[in-house]
């Protein structure tokens, strides 16, 4: 869908309005006390004293003064935050009010609002099966709007998704520790899933990392509405259904299951937290349910 610059405008400030109001109402705590004191800054190094953890022990300087020292860290006062968001052609699907666009953006600004609200940075990061764009970390209004502009409308150029690409340049961009929600369907091009072990380790090494999975009730369950023709929003290949098979409607559900189940046992073992959103479901009880496990 091509929009003109009023209508994009208009778009915004409806998201700014219902999302700000969101954040200052709910996430603004939330959000806070779930990640407080994971960005810790090295502070000074002193002698070691009983009691202190070892695993903070400075070897060098241990070594030259022959005396046992620690590193002290203190918690940043800044947090930064980054939204890895999905932009591939499958988002654009919807089967009733929202598309998954629509819900990214929304959970996206809601969140964008919650760091700012707490004085933190946030950037953004959007990719496809390559990165797209990046805009880096900053503070204020008008930078959290100009990501929702790009959110409401970017127009990628790739056509699958690579989310090991996405991690990969996170790590690249951002030297210091974030706290990063990765905003996706989760639906990833088969020939990147061997490297997301190795992305998401070295990924999870050096950022605190969140999943949020957007999906659309018909990605899981087809109605039985007869012969329908489909088509695949990232390879544009198209097939014939006969959706009024049961057959049918369970090979559909049972591949979107068996997708969804390896992709939320790498995630696991990464130990990366994951909500899962509906397009038609309200995404605040989602993101609570995610913070309060933090």
């Amino acid at each position: 869908m091509h929009y003109s610059d009023e209508d994009i405008l208009k778009r915004v400030r409806q998201i700014e309005i219902k999302t700000r109001g969101l954040s200052d109402e709910i996430f603004a705590g939330k959000y806070h006390t779930a990640f407080r004191g994971r960005g810790m800054s090295f502070a000074e190094v002193r002698e070691y004293r009983p009691g202190d953890d070892v695993r903070d022990i400075d070897w060098n300087v241990t070594a030259r003064s022959q005396r046992p020292h620690i590193k002290v860290y203190e918690e940043e006062r800044e947090l930064t935050m980054m939204l890895l968001v999905d932009v591939s052609p499958s988002r654009m699907f919807g089967s009733e009010e929202l598309t998954k666009k629509n819900m990214m953006t929304e959970i996206a600004a809601t969140l964008a609002f919650s760091a700012s609200k707490n004085n933190d940075k946030v950037g953004c990061i959007l990719f496809s099966d390559r990165i797209e764009k990046f805009i880096p970390p900053k503070k204020g209004r008008s930078h959290i709007l100009m990501i929702i502009r790009e959110l409401v409308s970017f127009t990628p150029t790739g056509q699958s998704t690579n989310i090991s690409e996405a991690l990969r340049y996170l790590v690249g961009v951002n030297k210091k520790r974030t706290t990063t929600f990765l905003l996706s369907d989760l639906i990833n091009a088969k020939e990147d899933m061997p490297k997301m072990e190795d992305a998401l380790k070295i990924a999870t090494s050096k950022h605190d990392i969140m999943a949020i999975r957007v999906f659309d009730k018909r990605d899981r369950e087809l109605p039985d509405v007869g012969i329908i023709e489909v088509q695949d929003a990232e390879t544009n290949e198209t097939t014939w259904l006969d959706t009024s098979s049961s057959r049918v409607r369970a090979f559909w559900r049972d591949s979107y299951d068996s997708r969804t189940r390896e992709m939320a046992s790498l995630l696991k073992s990464n130990r990366i937290d994951c909500a899962e959103v509906a397009t038609n479901e309200d995404f605040v009880v989602e993101l609570i349910k995610m913070f309060k496990t933090r």
